[in-house]
């Protein structure tokens, strides 16, 4: 197995929504997409993999280095380090933008809360953005568009995603609902973690769904005018709106949500390939 091969089997292992998506980019691109979803994994997954702060810090210390060049007999050695590099180099993208997806993910190691709306903006916007960007720059001109485009993109994504995992945190005392919106609707974070549910928190919760659609609903705007051949890199936003509404059926509990079935996001996401204008609906 070579190392985009690698690539592959790991993005259809930890992240199989973008696996998917990536199976309507054409042939000549997929390799480069898996490349950078594989390293999105990786990161994203530190916690998991580490279990301890110390362990997880060296780890994506490890990966600062790989970008700016300071670890390449090990990187070579690496699967999808090699594949990244290769990629980056290939489309002359500049590690900027990882290295704040990097810089970001340091927050998952720890179980501070996150404090206010535009913290978590922030987080959404360095986590995913990039991801968007570069990919869309893969498939189209081979330049990652500016990160603007893909601002509200990555803050609807990130929302729709701590919102379904809200059960999943708790259960390891992490709050990524933001405490200001906990404030306002009076939620003691300690029944989140005791795996009680109120009305409170259903308010709280109904308000981040609301920011998530109004960020879907600007990416719409800004990406209106993107070119068809960067469609790929998009649909998974085609998933947003379908969990946000299964989020508002009645029986919805918070702390239990389980997602659509992996057929039903896999029709989700062909649907979207078929008709783009289901990507923010």
């Amino acid at each position: 197995m070579d190392n985009f091969e690698h690539c592959a089997a790991l993005v259809r292992e930890a992240d199989r929504d973008r696996y998917l998506a990536t199976l309507f980019a054409p042939a000549d691109r997929r390799d480069a997409l898996f490349a950078l979803y594989a390293f999105n994994a990786e990161i994203a997954r530190v916690r998991e993999v580490a279990r301890e702060p110390l362990p997880g810090e060296i780890r994506l210390q490890w990966w600062r280095e790989v970008l700016t060049g300071e670890r390449d007999g090990e990187a070579a050695a690496h699967p999808v380090a090699a594949a990244l590099r290769e990629t980056l180099g290939r489309y002359g993208f500049v590690v900027t933008p990882l290295l704040e997806l990097i810089e970001a993910r340091n927050f998952d190691l720890y179980d501070e809360p996150m404090a206010t709306i535009g913290e978590l903006e922030l987080y959404g916007i360095r986590t995913q953005s990039p991801v968007f960007a570069m990919a869309s720059g893969i498939l189209g001109t081979g330049k990652a568009p500016p990160e603007l485009f893909t601002l509200d993109a990555g803050v609807a994504y990130t929302m729709a995603a701590i919102l379904s995992q809200l059960g999943r945190h708790a259960s390891r005392r992490q709050l990524y609902v933001p405490l200001d919106v906990l404030d306002r609707h009076r939620v003691d974070s300690a029944d989140i973690f005791a795996g009680r549910a109120s009305d409170a928190l259903h308010a709280a919760l109904a308000e981040l769904r609301k920011l998530a659609r109004e960020r879907l609903a600007a990416a719409q705007q800004k990406l209106k005018s993107a070119p068809p051949e960067i469609l790929p890199a998009l649909l998974p936003l085609a998933l947003v709106g379908p969990m946000l509404r299964r989020m508002e059926r009645t029986g919805y509990a918070p702390l239990q949500f389980e997602p659509a079935t992996p057929w039903r996001r896999q029709w989700q996401l062909w649907r979207a390939a078929r008709d783009p204008s289901r990507i923010f609906k």
